[in-house]
This record gives structure tokens, sequence and C-alpha cells, in this order.
């Protein structure tokens, strides 16, 4: 997706390498954080296209995060999609009055699904994308 930046914040290793290594078959710049914390910073020094979210990490959950990036004037614009295993319809509900712009449910979810999902999101976001080759 050419120059398409997907920032992903997840503390699980194994989940995380999975889903960059998906998203860079698409085509993606992808970076990773392990926390809340660490992704606020990548967010403001990178300024990605879309954040990937996990909701339950340390130092700052999902949600401490993605008020924090909402609060911010240089990230509030960013598309942030809540990836969670939680499919209970409250979290789903709190994290789109937050201002996420999607919410996901690992569980279930493919690699192949997500890839198609975050360039759904980009183009509803007003993103233009190229296929890569």
């Amino acid at each position: 997706m050419n120059n398409t930046r997907v920032l992903l914040i997840e503390d699980d290793r194994f989940l995380r390498r999975a889903c960059e290594t998906g998203l860079k078959k698409r085509g993606f710049i992808v970076l990773t954080a392990n926390d809340g914390e660490e992704g606020l910073q990548q967010a403001r020094s990178v300024s990605p296209d879309i954040i990937l979210l996990d909701m339950l990490m340390p130092k700052m959950n999902g949600l401490e995060t993605l008020i924090e990036l909402k609060k911010d004037e240089q990230t509030r614009g960013i598309p942030v999609v809540i990836l969670s295993n939680s499919s209970i319809e409250a979290d789903m509900q709190k994290a789109k009055e937050l201002g996420a712009a999607g919410y996901l449910v690992k569980a279930s979810l493919s690699l192949q699904e997500l890839a198609d999902r975050v360039v759904a999101f980009l183009e509803q976001a007003g993103h233009k994308l190229e296929a890569s080759q």
C-alpha cells in the first residue's frame, strides 16, 4: 500500500509479530509498540495513517491510550481501531464513544481479514490507497 503506515500497539509478542507479518505482506509499513505509553510516543513521532490498538496492556490500557490520542491535537485525526478479545457490546460502545473508528474481535479475525479491514478503515477515513504488487 505504497507508504501507508500502520502503528500496531499490542503487548502479546506472538500476536504482534503475526499481525505485523500479515500487514507487511499486504504492502503496509508496520510500526509496533508494546504498550500504550510506547504507542503514544510512536504516534506522536511518526504520525501513522492508522493505529491498531489492543485493549488490555500494561502501563496504559487501550481505552486510556485512546483517550490520550484523541485529546492530542497532533494525533486526534488518526483513525484508531481497537483490537480486543472482548465481544461485549458495552466495550464496543465505549470505544466508539471515545472516538475509535472501529472495533475488531481478535478471536474472529484472520490475518487476511485484518488487512482487508485496515484497507476499509483507511478508505473510510479518506485515504487513497494504491495496490502494491
